[in-house]
């Protein structure tokens, strides 16, 4: 059986153990910060400026597994854009866009009423950004900031972005910096409030 770690990775926090900041540069908030377990790797990544559902294991083959484009696990996002995309937007999306690399795989986006997630910190200026809506939107490859190309190519840039599922594993019950332990094959998980270390940035 492998040990899984399901982590809702906050905003502004790279999705390594450390940072290496040149001379005179603030050090970055890692996942060091909210999870003290030896050993692990993450299974894939997430912008620093991206949120939500970050999976590690000490398990390689399982990383692999879970990360290998090959095995095509599905990614839902949560994603929060500038104005209101009409029915043409989301129907371009659906079928696939033309990006820089290659058009993009069909996509499952449907609007959303409310995100249902916690408020980002800091949050979104409204003066900045007036008319945002939600999406949810599931692709089936991974690009660099796939989502957000996407997005702005149909004429409305993400603005806040959260996985909130990898597969069949799902962020819910994880409020930012908190993760859970899920032994694969054993019907029983725990959850656990981040671990705070001493020092650092915050």
């Amino acid at each position: 059986m492998s040990a899984l770690y399901l982590l809702h990775k906050p905003y502004r926090m790279l999705s390594q153990f450390t940072d290496r900041p040149a001379p005179g540069e603030v050090r970055r908030a890692t996942l060091a910060d909210v999870i003290d377990v030896p050993g692990i790797y993450a299974a894939g990544r997430l912008d620093y400026d991206s949120e939500g559902l970050l999976l590690l294991s000490d398990d390689g083959e399982l990383i692999q597994r879970i990360s290998d484009p090959r095995h095509k696990q599905p990614k839902t996002y949560r994603v929060q854009v500038e104005g209101v995309p009409g029915n043409a937007a989301l129907a371009a999306l659906r079928l696939g866009v033309e990006l820089r690399d290659g058009p993009t795989r069909p996509a499952k986006v449907r609007r959303l009423d409310d995100s249902g997630l916690p408020e980002r910190s800091p949050p979104l200026d409204p003066r900045r950004h007036p008319v945002t809506s939600w999406l949810e939107l599931t692709i089936s490859e991974g690009r660099n900031r796939q989502v957000r190309r996407m997005t702005a190519h149909v004429g409305h840039p993400t603005l806040r972005l959260v996985r909130v599922a990898i597969g069949p594993w799902r962020l819910d019950g994880l409020a930012p910096g908190e993760w859970r332990r899920e032994t694969l094959h054993a019907p029983r998980s725990t959850t656990r409030r981040p671990t705070r270390r001493k020092g650092g940035h915050r």
